[in-house]
């Protein structure tokens, strides 16, 4: 087994029949056995080799990567996504972040807007929040979807999240058959260490900004987001679009997680450098000497 295997394998979910959140742990270290220094170096490397592998899957042209993350407020996926993707070319990674929906969002259906940023064969597309904010904050909140306008008979369908669920395992199959890899992170924190991380901002001057009032209103229903993330994840983990369910009580064992687990999707993807044609090779030494003369 490779070691970004190893890495991923404790909070890989590609099946949620008997998955239960509350087993899953926030902090990790136990389960991998590896320090802040080692994790470090880790990062590292799967930084270089994610470089080299983005591209190859730019070259190929071919096939595309969607990362999708979800995490309760501070539960770090801004600076993973800042710290992971930072040795990647700029060209072939496009990072959408989704807040509440715009006026005209909510005048289409709920995944247009997700749909409409998908990366393009040969990129790596990352979504700071997604499509499965319609089974999380909307099934939360349900005033959030008297704002969809549904008609009346869909808004009061009893089995509307089943439905969902459906409708996103059906999606991403659809996109697994047009070459778009799914890989989805929950990064979890637990509110123990959400709560410390609220405080230094309120602490620091220069994070007060981070800080909303809603982050307040979140916490306070954090029994029936985990309810509804384990519902989610139980529903639509599936072994072409799998949930890896990330400690993030230590980012830095966070970053080397979720960057095993990409390395590992692009691996497994292989994209290859195109070839070029024989005629093409049999001029490529004179057009070294041409260049060579001029």
């Amino acid at each position: 087994m490779k070691i970004g295997e190893k890495l991923i394998k404790p909070f890989a979910v590609s099946s949620g029949k008997d998955f239960c959140l509350s087993s899953v742990p926030t902090d990790g270290r136990d389960e991998l056995k590896i320090d802040r220094d080692a994790a470090e170096k880790m990062l590292e490397l799967g930084i270089e080799r994610l470089s080299a592998m983005q591209e190859r899957l730019y070259a190929e042209n071919r096939q595309s990567l969607l990362l999708v993350f979800q995490a309760m407020d501070a539960a770090g996926k801004d600076s993973t996504i800042k710290r992971v993707m930072s040795g990647v070319n700029p060209q072939g990674c496009q990072v959408f972040a989704f807040k509440a929906p715009s006026a005209e969002e909510l005048d289409h259906d709920y995944m247009w807007r997700c749909v409409r940023h998908l990366p393009e064969r040969g990129r790596i597309g990352i979504f700071n929040r997604s499509y499965y904010e319609e089974v999380l904050a909307v099934r939360v909140n349900p005033q959030l979807l008297e704002n969809q306008r549904l008609p009346v008979n869909l808004a009061e369908d009893g089995d509307l999240f089943e439905k969902r669920y459906q409708d996103i395992r059906n999606f991403e199959d659809y996109l697994r058959r047009q070459g778009t890899r799914v890989i989805k992170f929950f990064l979890n924190v637990s509110k123990a260490k959400q709560k410390e991380r609220f405080l230094e901002r309120l602490d620091d001057p220069q994070k007060h900004w981070k800080f909303s009032p809603s982050d307040l209103e979140s916490r306070e229903s954090w029994d029936d987001y985990m309810r509804a993330y384990e519902d989610m994840i139980k529903a639509t983990a599936t072994k072409h679009a799998p949930w890896h369910v990330v400690p993030a009580d230590r980012k830095w064992l966070t970053r080397v997680i979720v960057i095993a687990a990409i390395v590992t999707a692009l691996e497994d993807l292989d994209p290859q450098y195109p070839d070029v044609s024989p005629e093409f090779k049999d001029k490529i030494e004179a057009y070294r000497s041409a260049l060579k003369n001029k």
